[in-house]
């Protein structure tokens, strides 16, 4: 049987009083990008300081490519990259300096040190800054390094806290684009509170709420948790919205202009033929109709009961 990257098992964690997270299970096998999606205060950050050996867990247990993190934290994390909500940058130092630094922490043999140097920096895009200072560089750069850190020592489990926070639209793509690439050599776990980020770059999806899983599946099966209930329909001779409501089935009507409306339905059994067949017998002139997908947010909404 293949050996889990991360394994967790009832994980629990309080601050004074109030817990955290509360009996947190979940395991990942393969490679791909794992997103740890919650509001703000959900306990993402909690979990991932207690998977990187950051913070101590209150009760559970957390095994790193089969090492348990309490019996054996260094082992644990010679198999671990972090990245924090706010990278840990020396800004006074190059880059190649910081890098040095971190690759002398991370324990990589003297002898390898300049070539993990070269290798981190053009996987990052940052070769050609690596004799600036850190404080000089823009906000984009400054989370490429902090990325290069996290994978400088070929970590098979790479952890990133918001890796895109506080970034302009072109550096958050950018970003997307580099944690893409370094998926396919390894797994990575993503924090963030932003569900377009979850449906741009990851492959399945944790959702963290009061400190307890309250969704685990495919981004499809994210994208699809809720039924959809509204259909967008273009009519060129619409009737009245009393005519339109009155349908059979039709729980509801809205005027979205230019001859468009959306009906929402109680059954999706029938709707759409009984809203085509009523178009032909009356001259409606129907011609556009769709059972619209549910926004992220009414998912995210119904899943975090905040709706």
């Amino acid at each position: 049987m293949e050996q889990s990257i991360v394994k967790v098992e009832n994980l629990s964690h309080r601050y004074s009083v109030q817990w955290a997270i509360r009996d947190i299970n979940l395991e990942i096998q393969g490679k791909g990008i794992y997103g740890l999606l919650g509001s703000n205060g959900a306990g993402k950050s909690t979990l991932m300081n207690i998977m990187c050996g950051v913070l101590k867990q209150s009760k559970g247990s957390v095994f790193i490519n089969g090492i348990d993190t309490k019996k054996d934290p260094v082992g644990a994390k010679r198999f671990i990259g972090f990245l924090p909500q706010k990278p840990p940058l020396h800004t006074d130092l190059t880059v190649d300096e910081y890098l040095r630094y971190c690759a002398c922490l991370r324990r990589i043999p003297s002898g390898d040190i300049e070539h993990a140097i070269a290798e981190v920096t053009e996987k990052c895009g940052i070769t050609h800054f690596r004799k600036r200072l850190i404080r000089n560089l823009s906000g984009g750069y400054q989370q490429r390094v902090g990325i290069a850190q996290a994978i400088i020592h070929k970590p098979v489990l790479v952890v990133l806290d918001e890796p895109t926070n506080g970034l302009d639209p072109n550096q958050i793509l950018e970003i997307r684009h580099l944690v893409k690439e370094i998926a396919e050599e390894r797994t990575i776990v993503l924090s963030t509170h932003i569900l377009t980020e979850v449906q741009a770059v990851c492959d399945y999806i944790y959702m963290v709420e009061q400190g307890s899983f309250v969704f685990s599946g495919t981004v499809e099966e994210f994208d699809n948790y809720i039924a959809p209930n509204t259909l967008a329909v273009t009519l060129m001779e619409p009737p009245t919205i009393e005519e339109l409501s009155a349908l059979e089935g039709v729980s509801g009507v809205e005027e979205l202009g230019g001859n468009r409306f959306r009906l929402k339905f109680t059954d999706a059994r029938d709707v759409v033929e009984r809203v085509v067949k009523t178009s032909v017998a009356k001259d409606w002139h129907l011609t556009e109709i769709g059972v619209e997908k549910n926004s992220l947010d009414s998912i995210f909404a119904e899943l975090s009961k905040k709706n």
